[in-house]
């Protein structure tokens, strides 16, 4: 009898010894693409034939895992038919956790819930030390609603798997003007600016590069065939978004020089201002725009840095106007009274 009772212990012992192995197993194959046997081996502690058979209990788990031989050979984790499970770090697990929760307020349609859902299942399984972390963060952050339009998910699949395959992306397009057009293009990148999705695209009807509001974006079936992608740095990718989205494509576009150097404005904007450049030591010229004059104007005086309005003349006609109501509001009658109130007196 008491030798049964240690068969059974020792039994006992040996599978969970292996579990503990496989999960530690599965964790590096997560952690880069491709682990050598003698690699394995030497992580876990064991041979490499005992690396083998591990391999071959989580396939028959359902773990897609490829080998191949040879100097360069090795052990690769693919998309099998079941969902290995996530094997984080302490600053792992909290930054998909900070992750989900800014996505469950974002500005991607349909996946507001589904967030939720995994950030709830995820901080289940989270030990004390780390969902303190996480709730700490949930209750001192707050989401600024209606940031900008938001997109359909499957919309921003359809778009990122035309960028992936490299074929050209067919799909309805209602313009800034309110216009609606059918669209032909090579699909380059999906840029976020904190603010909207946009496509830079590729458009061979003319011939140029073209900025698209993912919101806007209709796909239409069947894309349209592969093509060549054309070379671009992700930063050009970036810049001619913003160029396009933050100057062109407003109806009052401007370029203003700023009296400071393009470092000290640099830390004042967000990405999706506009476009800086250099002009000088103590200057800089930024590429922007709005919708209306006044916010333009307000926008700029609230850099709080002198600046000169190279584009557009309505803009140095308004802040004209602008001065002589906010002088007229500052000015004082001889009897130390401000003047009466009046269209002179009020701001825009």
């Amino acid at each position: 009898m008491r030798n049964v009772r240690f068969l059974k212990g020792w039994q006992a012992w040996t599978m969970l010894e292996t579990s503990v192995r496989l999960l530690r197993l599965l964790s590096l194959l997560q952690s880069r693409p491709v682990w050598s046997g003698g690699e394995l081996a030497a992580r876990l502690g064991v041979t490499t034939r005992t690396v083998r058979n591990d391999i071959e209990r989580l396939r028959i788990m359902g773990y897609e895992i490829g080998s191949t031989t040879g100097t360069a050979g090795g052990y690769r984790l693919g998309a099998g038919a079941a969902l290995p499970p996530l094997l984080l770090d302490d600053e792992e697990a909290v930054a998909v956790a900070v992750g989900l929760h800014a996505a469950a307020g974002g500005t991607v349609t349909g996946i507001e819930e589904t967030s939720l859902r995994a950030l709830t299942k995820l901080r289940r399984m989270l030990p004390s030390r780390l969902r303190h972390r996480v709730d700490t963060l949930g209750a001192a952050t707050v989401a600024v609603g209606g940031r900008g339009p938001t997109v359909d998910a499957e919309t921003l699949t359809a778009i990122a798997g035309t960028v992936r395959d490299r074929v050209r992306l067919r799909f309805d397009y209602v313009g800034h003007e309110g216009g609606a057009s059918v669209r032909d293009v090579e699909p380059h990148r999906l840029v976020y600016t904190g603010y909207r999705w946009y496509l830079l695209a590729w458009d061979p009807d003319r011939g140029d590069w073209r900025t698209f509001r993912a919101d806007r974006i209709r796909p239409r079936v069947p894309n349209g065939p592969r093509f060549t992608p054309r070379e671009m740095p992700d930063e050009d990718a970036v810049a001619r978004v913003i160029r396009g989205t933050s100057s062109s494509a407003w109806r009052y576009p401007a370029r203003v020089r700023l009296h400071a150097s393009a470092e000290t404005i640099a830390g004042m904007l967000p990405p999706a201002a506009g476009l800086l450049h250099a002009d000088g030591a103590d200057g800089c010229v930024l590429e922007t725009g709005s919708d209306t004059l006044h916010n333009l104007a307000g926008f700029l005086g609230g850099l709080g840095v002198g600046f000169t309005v190279l584009d557009p003349p309505e803009l140095r006609g308004y802040l004209v106007e602008l001065a002589d109501r906010y002088r007229a509001a500052a000015r004082l009658t001889s009897a130390g009274t401000s003047p009466p109130d009046g269209p002179a007196a009020t701001g825009g």
